[in-house]
């Protein structure tokens, strides 16, 4: 009851960002039971639908990674004054914040079966003319212990992967002392000094080395035999293993690199006698390195691999995406995106005090707002071209 009370509450804002993921269960949701209906529809195609299912596990990554980046904002996981006298020390308000995060889930996989069930004529006939029917298996009778089992598979993902993210946060700010006794608030993020050098994140080198691996096992797969090539979905023939363990590796490497590209990218923007502003962003993109570096990292391989698919398309021909193929890549995009929002939203909020700070000493709002803004377009010169560039090779291979 605790749990449903704090997912109804909170700022308007962090009430829209659940409501982004209850949006993004609902279409993981829907995917889901869209591979279950052609399986009901087409019980001769069993493997079809398997391929539907397997690459619905795309997707389910993307909702539960924004479940988790919401969470890490969400107020309830902060310790407060008091709390731990009643039993809610930081661990317990990990295993609330985890326990409200599936409940958002649980809403959005609702939403996705009532809708499923509207486009295959279950509530109030067929709409829409009936275009849906033969893709969602309409007039098959619909097994509702497998229907309800995928739709919990969201909600479970996301509880279980929010614990084991939150928990060992909850637990080094337990340790500190203060907070875990309820005595006061755990020492906010923004009391170092801002013009600290923040370490460099070292993982750098082994993101480098796995994108190096991925192109390698690209090129590898597309010069060796065809046989046993995994299907893809959207009406793409199928790629070499090698190739498609290639494209895992290089989505990895972004991610582990970003973090130490922006740190890199902080060093290079106040080299060489900075001034203020230079050396206000170059420090901040230093300090907020390991923080929006990974979202970064993960949305630049999602682009890079929008490039490749987009490359592959018109290489096959220009085959249209099906309607579940264009969702569930959207819902990636889409995702990433808001993942990438969340820890920027993070970042302000855990930079409030230095920014206060640095007002009460007289420092102009423009100052700041020229600092965000060069912070905004050095991330954007560097993770675009980063972005095409891997694309561009990634796709290089499959050339004809």
């Amino acid at each position: 009851m605790l749990a449903l009370r704090l997912a109804r509450g909170g700022h308007p804002f962090l009430v829209l960002r659940r409501l982004l993921v209850a949006a993004a269960s609902a279409g993981v949701g829907f995917l889901l039971l869209g591979a279950l209906g052609h399986a009901v529809a087409h019980p001769d195609r069993s493997s079809d639908s398997l391929v539907r299912l397997g690459w619905s596990v795309l997707p389910l990554a993307a909702a539960v990674y924004l479940a988790v980046a919401v969470a890490r904002t969400d107020p309830v996981t902060r310790p407060r004054r008091g709390l731990s006298a009643v039993g809610l020390g930081p661990a317990r308000l990990a295993a609330l914040a985890a326990a409200s995060t599936a409940l958002v889930c649980a809403l959005g996989s609702a939403v996705a079966l009532l809708l499923f069930l509207h486009l295959r004529g279950g509530l109030s006939g067929l709409p829409f003319d009936g275009a849906a029917a033969g893709l969602l298996g309409a007039g098959r009778p619909l097994p509702v212990p497998a229907a309800l089992t995928l739709l919990a598979v969201v909600p479970a993902v996301a509880y279980a992967t929010t614990g084991l993210v939150l928990l060992p946060r909850a637990r080094r700010v337990g340790g500190r002392g203060g907070a875990a006794r309820g005595d006061a608030a755990a020492p906010p993020v923004e009391a170092r000094d801002p013009f600290d050098p923040a370490p460099a994140p070292t993982g750098l080198p082994w993101g480098v080395a796995l994108i190096a691996l991925g192109l390698a096992a690209e090129v590898y797969g597309a010069r060796g035999p065809d046989g046993g090539a995994v299907p893809l979905p959207g009406g793409f023939p199928g790629s070499p293993g090698p190739v498609v363990a290639g494209w895992v590796l290089t989505t990895l490497g972004l991610a582990v690199a970003g973090p130490g590209v922006v740190h890199l990218c902080g060093r290079l923007v106040q080299a060489y006698r900075p001034g203020a502003t230079r050396l206000l962003s170059g420090r901040a993109l230093m300090d907020e390195a390991r923080r929006i570096g990974r979202p970064l990292g993960v949305l630049c391989a999602v682009v890079s691999a929008a490039i490749t698919a987009h490359a592959l398309a018109g290489q096959a021909g220009s085959r249209p995406f099906g309607p579940l193929t264009g969702l569930g890549a959207g819902l990636v995009l889409a995702c990433a995106t808001a993942a990438l929002l969340t820890a920027a939203v993070e970042t302000r909020q855990s930079r409030a005090g230095t920014t206060a700070a640095l007002i009460r000493l007289g420092a102009p709002a423009g100052l700041l707002r020229t600092a965000a803004v060069l912070r905004a377009g050095v991330l954007l010169a560097v993770f675009a071209p980063l972005a095409w560039a891997v694309g561009f090779l990634t796709h290089l291979p499959l050339r004809p």
